[in-house]
């Protein structure tokens, strides 16, 4: 008998299985620029319609696999704008099939920069050459996780938050009073820099996780070459920092409201600037963070629902718009709790009082919101916003008087739970 005991012991340490409540952790970056030649179709503003010309930096999905010895859990972000539901449901499905690893436990986002192909069933239609580059993103994403989980090992994790002044609010006030898309230094904005590192147990970087609420739009409507934009600026220069030994995903705030304090523009300059500044943070914030080889996961997701509208725009020269009711929308909402770190998905672009607000009534230090994360449910503004009429609120798909409360009451409620 002893000796069964003793042999099950050894296998258990070749096959590298985690003991419960101990954590294993690993990550993988996985390719996924398109060809230079393919002309796709770009994401994220109306007025480009013409297929890529070239490729300025490359594109990746990053994943980190996490172990507790008593479950999986994955956290995978990939360099496009969005994933629309449909085909979130097909990827979660294949990881949980192909990886073991259950939906519950999977944040799957797009780190919304505007510089990337735009994937079938989001933001307009799908013809033969999107279908084939969203299947290159589709199975790009299983590698990852493939990957990831491939290369667990015994970790040590942790959470830490610094500043950047990388982002400004957008809903910038007009000589005549209304607001448009621009700069607006006096709106409410959030300068929170969160990161999570995992970690060797002797010290050696696995993955560096970062959020900050900004959207991607360092390069404008004009740019026609293929890339990551800040964010993906600021993963590279991670990366590049420690050698190429760390894997460094990168995910959206609550940056429904919150623009660079560069651009839209069409020089890449700022863009490297930009990545830089936050990327420093990153890394002086990872290395002030202590860590612990303990963990449990917890995983949970839940589908809210809100009434629809729909605005019409009014003829000249009143300028303003009529709402009308519309179908309802669903807004995904997931949490992953790494012992104390929540990290709290939201399925669409959300304004950043939400965000303030759900850190302020969660019970836990750090909460971290990750947007454009299990699905795409469009601009999702807090109640107070509806009252100014904005691109933001011409464009969200909500009625005002649910999505705010939705959000917060409904991860809280997530959190709560046992």
């Amino acid at each position: 008998m002893c000796r069964i005991v003793a042999l099950v012991l050894v296998l258990n340490v070749a096959l590298g299985a985690a003991e419960k409540g101990s954590l294993r952790a690993g990550a993988a970056r996985v390719d996924i620029t398109p060809a230079a030649d393919a002309a796709l179709v770009m994401s994220g503003y109306g007025s480009r319609t013409e297929g890529h010309k070239g490729i300025h930096d490359p594109l990746y999905v990053r994943a980190v696999v996490l172990d507790d010895g008593a479950g999986l859990a994955a956290i995978v972000t990939a360099d496009v704008i969005g994933f629309p539901n449909a085909l979130w449901e097909k990827i979660t499905g294949r990881i949980t099939q192909e990886a073991g690893i259950p939906r519950d436990n999977i944040l799957l986002a797009g780190v919304h920069t505007h510089g990337a192909p735009a994937l079938a069933g989001l933001y307009g239609g799908t013809d033969e050459k999107r279908a084939a580059y969203t299947a290159k993103v589709e199975d790009g994403v299983i590698e990852a996780v493939r990957q990831a989980k491939a290369s667990l090992q015994p970790a040590r994790f942790g959470a830490g938050e610094g500043k950047a002044y990388v982002n400004i609010n957008r809903r910038a006030r007009t000589a005549d009073g209304t607001l448009r898309l621009g700069f607006n230094p006096e709106g409410p904005t959030d300068k929170t820099v969160a990161v999570v590192k995992f970690e060797t147990l002797s010290g050696e970087p696995i993955a560096i996780f970062s959020n900050y609420a900004v959207h991607g739009v360092a390069m404008g409507p004009r740019n026609l070459e293929i890339t990551g934009d800040v964010p993906g600026a600021t993963s590279r220069f991670i990366e590049q920092h420690f050698g190429g030994k760390v894997v460094a995903p990168w995910t959206s705030g609550a940056a429904g409201d919150q623009n660079t304090i560069y651009g839209p523009g069409n020089e890449f300059g700022p863009v490297a600037d930009l990545g830089r500044l936050l990327g420093e943070e990153v890394i002086r914030v990872a290395g002030e963070i202590k860590t612990s080889p303990r963990a449990r996961l917890r995983g949970m997701q839940t589908v809210v629902s809100c009434p629809g509208q729909r605005a019409v725009a009014r003829p000249r020269p009143d300028r303003g718009y009529d709402f009308k009711d519309a179908d309802p929308v669903t807004i995904r909402l997931s949490l992953l709790m790494v012992n104390h770190i929540a990290l709290t998905g939201v399925s669409g672009e959300v304004l950043t009082m939400i965000g303030q607000r759900l850190k302020k009534e969660s019970p836990f230090a750090h909460t971290i919101m990750v947007t454009h994360c299990n699905g795409s449910s469009g601009y999702l503004p807090d109640d107070a916003a509806y009252q100014e009429i904005s691109y933001e609120i011409t464009t969200s798909r909500v009625k005002k008087g649910c999505a705010e409360n939705a959000i917060v009451n409904g991860l809280v409620e997530m959190m709560d739970q046992p």
